[in-house]
């Protein structure tokens, strides 16, 4: 349903409007408009430059127009005269393809085409820091096991606490916030919903997170792997299917007593087959779940200080068990651990579900599950793909991967290959301190 934006304005006494994008890198793009304007760019859109951002385009490509979608609109609740609102990409009368809401909504559209209505939910980990970011910014957080640590969560009271009011006030349904498993790393648990409005609130939260840290003076950073030797930040997504959108739902398709293993945890036939999508597509999409190259510092490092990553490195699926890629933690669902703190939240649903969808066309099978501790014993499983060991890996997987990129849009998979090769040339090209300590006197 359309929401008249400058009727939202005079209703909720809005100044200003922040029209809102997120390139191919995950940046979120925006541009301030006063109510008085509002009304033209809710019709024509926002203009911007896309080559000033992280999509394939050059200099000489006409504006990109960010036409807002009203019925993402947020009252920013820290500075209530401005809402943020997320727009769609056009250029030229057409959707810009390699956009990725545009990518999100395009395949959401596939899914809904054949019943299937994705819902899930993600657990965003993130790490308050020094304004500098190079250090912990609690200096007394420094328990061997600080999760759960109460006397360190509630030294950082003001901070989540302002947080998960504003989520209450929003009306997402935060139920719960806790320090992880890192020194100075935390969450904040919210509702599930149906995928493109997760995405939304994936995107604002990144955005409320790291402002209400600068507002405390602190530095929030949703990194990957931003201290060394602790465990990192991931960005578990929870995934189900139903019968139709938001209150709408009633049946649960992942829910019911399947067949074999999968339906001794509570997968039904539909829930297994895409599971099995998941699985036969692990390794391409690594490259959108974990899209950086701190990425793999996170699921391919050594025991962490606490004594566990919380991260996988290979492709296996388990029940109620976190050391696996995907864990059945009650019938109905899956959790996918995958992904970190740097993956694009519209790209992250896409995948999920382009993944997923590519299971139901196949009856693609997940393969046996295992219910070992994979960190103590993961050697006994022979045969269990491991993840790429790199952001070049993962790319070459990715671009391998024909069906999945079919799916994902053959426009958006080649903008994203082409950029995220040079981001790696660019890596690879730095020349850095480790060369010199390990080459200077050979």
């Amino acid at each position: 349903m359309t929401i008249d934006l400058k009727a939202f304005a005079k209703e909720n006494q809005i100044k200003f409007f922040m029209i809102s994008f997120t390139d191919l890198f995950g940046v979120q793009r925006a541009k301030l408009v006063p109510t008085q304007a509002i009304e033209n760019m809710q019709q024509d859109g926002a203009g911007f430059a896309g080559f000033a951002t992280w999509l394939d385009m050059t200099p000489a490509h006409p504006d990109m127009l960010a036409i807002p979608d009203s019925t993402s609109v947020i009252q920013i609740p820290w500075k209530p005269e401005i809402a943020w609102v997320a727009s769609d990409c056009i250029m030229n009368d057409s959707i810009v393809k390699q956009a990725p809401r545009n990518v999100l909504k395009r395949i959401i559209k596939k899914a809904t085409d054949d019943g299937l209505y994705v819902k899930s939910g993600i657990e965003a980990e993130f790490h308050l820091l020094t304004p500098t970011g190079d250090q912990i910014s609690d200096r007394f957080d420094t328990a061997e096991k600080p999760c759960y640590d109460q006397q360190a969560l509630m030294r950082r009271y003001d901070v989540v606490r302002e947080i998960c009011e504003y989520m209450l006030d929003l009306g997402w349904g935060p139920y719960q916030t806790d320090h992880e498993d890192a020194n100075g790393q935390f969450e904040i648990n919210w509702e599930f919903d149906d995928a493109l409005q997760t995405a939304d609130k994936h995107s604002f939260f990144k955005f409320m997170v790291k402002s209400v840290a600068e507002k405390h003076g602190l530095r929030a950073t949703f990194m990957p792997k931003p201290i060394e030797g602790l465990t990192g930040n991931g960005c578990h997504a929870h995934i189900s299917v139903w019968d139709n959108l938001g209150q709408k739902a009633v049946n649960n398709k992942f829910k019911g007593i399947g067949t074999g293993q999968t339906g001794e945890v509570g997968l039904s036939k539909q829930g297994k087959y895409f599971l099995g999508g998941i699985i036969r597509h692990a390794g391409a999409m690594t490259a959108i779940t974990n899209p950086t190259v701190n990425s793999y510092k996170r699921i391919n490092a050594p025991t962490t200080a606490s004594g566990a990553t919380w991260a996988p490195n290979t492709v296996t699926w388990t029940g109620n068990n976190r050391t696996h890629m995907v864990r059945v933690p009650a019938p109905g669902r899956f959790e996918l651990r995958l992904a970190d703190g740097a993956a694009n939240p519209y790209l992250l649903q896409a995948v999920i579900i382009a993944a997923g969808l590519s299971g139901f066309e196949n009856q693609s099978d997940p393969g046996k599950r295992w219910d070992i501790d994979m960190y103590s014993e993961g050697h006994k499983i022979r045969g269990a793909s491991k993840l790429p060991l790199n952001l070049l890996d993962a790319l070459r997987e990715y671009d391998k991967d024909k069906a999945l990129k079919e799916i994902m849009g053959e426009e958006f998979s080649q903008a994203f290959l082409k950029m995220k090769h040079k981001e790696w040339h660019s890596y690879v090209s730095h020349f850095s301190l480790w060369e010199k300590d390990n080459t200077l006197d050979v």
